[in-house]
């Protein structure tokens, strides 16, 4: 008998367990939709979020949903507004410089450590993003050149080896993919951006660690600084 109440206490804390993963699996899966939602415009700043709506547009409940707008809400994304409910509050032009600018200082870091610690597999991926940005920008091909740009940037975050490190870029680089798209459509951005993208490159090839610490830098810097560009040209054509 003892055994068998062991084996249904085993059973239940199983279950509980599962279910468990599954609720933080769909509340994952919520958060995320609705997040990269805003992030890629399709919710847009002063838009309501009405989670009856929600809940039947992703076919899950409300609980999920009101979680996902709870912590949405801590990251700033989203504000409750009284006798209105809950709107996007958005990524703001100080939020997207922010970001740029701690980029600037983190990714630089990851650059000195890939140099350091990067593999012969990361090194030949490197080397071959590089001779397809450069492929494309002769091109003008702009979104082959984001998805290239955003996987030299996760190479350079794995070959640094540090968990902790590619947690906070990874994030970081998700707030401002938007911004990122239309920077390269700026009139020479792109060239611009392979060739430095290119000196990089060869900066790690070298294990110059100090070098690809410092191009690195000066790329994130120049990019935000090509974004201000992008967005006063889009500003004088309305």
């Amino acid at each position: 008998m003892e055994n068998f109440e062991e084996s249904r206490a085993g059973k239940s804390r199983k279950f509980a367990r599962m279910q468990s993963l599954e609720r933080y699996s769909l509340h994952s899966y919520v958060f995320n939709y609705i997040r990269d939602a805003i992030l890629n415009g399709s919710y847009k700043p002063g838009e309501a979020l009405v989670e009856t709506r929600l809940a039947d547009e992703r076919g899950v409940s409300r609980t999920p949903i009101r979680e996902a707008i709870r912590q949405l809400e801590l990251e700033g994304l989203v504000i409750s507004i009284p006798n209105k409910g809950v709107v996007v509050n958005g990524v703001s032009q100080q939020d997207i410089d922010d970001i740029y600018t701690i980029r600037s200082m983190l990714e630089g870091l990851a650059a000195r450590w890939a140099a350091q610690r990067i593999d012969e597999r990361n090194l030949k991926e490197l080397e071959e993003i590089v001779e397809l940005m450069g492929y494309y920008t002769r091109k003008n091909d702009y979104d082959q050149l984001t998805q290239l740009d955003t996987r030299f940037h996760g190479v350079i975050y794995e070959a640094c080896d540090s968990k902790v490190l590619k947690h906070l870029l990874d994030n970081l680089l998700r707030y401002v993919e938007r911004a990122r798209r239309g920077s390269l459509k700026v009139p020479m951005r792109a060239h611009q951006s392979f060739n430095e993208h290119k000196g990089i490159f060869e900066a790690i090839m070298k294990r110059d660690a100090a070098g690809a610490e410092r191009l690195m830098a000066e790329h994130i810097s120049r990019a935000i600084l090509n974004l201000h560009s992008h967005m006063e040209q889009n500003e004088e054509r309305n």
